[in-house]
């Protein structure tokens, strides 16, 4: 059975044949996690915190160990060395280990997925283990789409040595279908713990909340342009900018020329679950996105979504819980903001239809469950194709 005939027949006969598979993998199954945790470099933003989290809720379904792949960004040219070092021990490292039943492959687009690439093809090929390849990225349809005649072939390599590829949502399963057989292609969501999140949905006046890296590509440009806009046109609403990067002097401009509009710079997750949980929107103008985390914690937290039909949000955002405007589109984004700003009950409906979604649809505990049914599936695939002949 291949492992998408597995999927729909779960889908078929319901969550009872999920948590069968599921309670098929012993506690014992040795799985290597293989990503950017972020152990010695302070974090690695989504991916490292979907492995800690991915860590923390099967640690006691099956035995899970990881390999830190993170390296610090060289900025001098000794820092070359010392990343180069670091790659090294890692890969010595990884191959001195007892050979695991599964590794689960944690990739991204460019740097990334080379980085990644010599692990999946050793436990795929050498020492021919079931391989699930986890895809993240906001440009990972771009890094296949633009990819050399060489480099094509390269990434089908990596591909063919898995048993499984793990797309965040149907779009990014529609981008991997392009080098992917349908049949290898699992999709299970980002997810998040909404039992950590306190939500109050009917703040008033309404509460809009930005909470990202303050770059070109988050939005943070026309964020605080369209927070200037709406306050100026006397819009009731109070504003908080949160996060950090180089294009910060936006947000401290906007938080100087208006009362009501706060910029708290860079804040803990504690902080973050709290901003979340007290805010009415959360506006995210992405240029490309995955299946951001980021919007996931906001929904957790009852916000109204604004953001961008990009990547896996348009999957999460509908009329119903939000806006979704055409990215680097300002004037849209601003008048997204002001329709839902302007009703705050309609505001409130769509941040509890937004809390709904994650506890139905991505909450850790579920996703779990699915994590753990695709190695079940792996591991009778592997176990149906070792099988000695009789």
């Amino acid at each position: 059975m291949s492992l998408v005939d597995g999927a729909d027949a779960d889908a078929a006969d319901g969550e009872s044949v999920s948590a069968s598979a599921a309670s098929a993998v012993p506690t014992s199954t040795a799985v290597l996690v293989v990503g950017p945790a972020g152990y010695r470099t302070e974090g690695t933003g989504g991916i490292g915190q979907y492995i800690a989290e991915q860590r923390r809720h099967l640690e006691d379904r099956v035995s899970l160990n990881v390999v830190d792949t993170a390296v610090r960004t060289p900025e001098r040219p000794i820092e070359y060395l010392r990343t180069v070092v670091t790659v090294l021990l890692v890969w010595l490292g990884f191959l001195a280990r007892r050979r695991p039943d599964i590794v689960h492959v944690h990739t991204s687009h460019s740097f990334s997925f080379f980085l990644s690439a010599p692990y999946v093809l050793v436990a795929g090929l050498l020492w021919r283990r079931p391989v699930i390849l986890h895809v993240h990225g906001s440009a990972f349809d771009e890094f296949l789409e633009d990819a050399s005649a060489v480099a094509a072939r390269f990434q089908q390599a990596v591909f063919d040595a898995c048993t499984a590829v793990v797309a965040l949502s149907d779009h990014w399963r529609e981008v991997l279908a392009a080098r992917v057989p349908s049949e290898r292609i699992v999709v299970i969501p980002n997810a998040v713990n909404p039992d950590e999140y306190d939500p109050d949905p009917g703040a008033d006046p309404p509460h809009l909340v930005f909470v990202s890296n303050h770059i070109e590509r988050k939005g943070i440009v026309e964020v605080t342009r369209a927070i200037d806009e709406l306050r100026d046109a006397g819009v009731r609403f109070r504003a908080t900018i949160a996060g950090s990067g180089p294009l910060s002097d936006h947000a401290e401009a906007v938080a100087d020329a208006h009362d009501g509009v706060e910029y708290v710079g860079f804040v803990s997750e504690e902080r973050k679950r709290d901003l979340l949980g007290e805010g009415s929107v959360y506006v995210l103008p992405t240029r490309a996105e995955g299946l951001p985390i980021a919007v996931l914690e906001a929904m957790a937290g009852a916000n109204a979504i604004v953001s961008t039909d990009v990547g896996g949000i348009p999957s999460l955002v509908d009329e119903a819980n939000g806006a979704l405007v055409v990215p680097g589109d300002g004037r849209a984004l601003t008048d997204a903001l002001e329709e839902v700003l302007a009703d705050p009950e309609a505001t409130e409906r769509m941040g509890r239809v937004s809390r709904r979604r994650i506890e139905e649809s991505y909450a850790w505990p579920d996703v779990v469950e699915e994590l753990l049914s695709l190695y079940a599936r792996a591991l009778d695939d592997d176990a149906a194709t070792t099988l000695p002949e009789e």
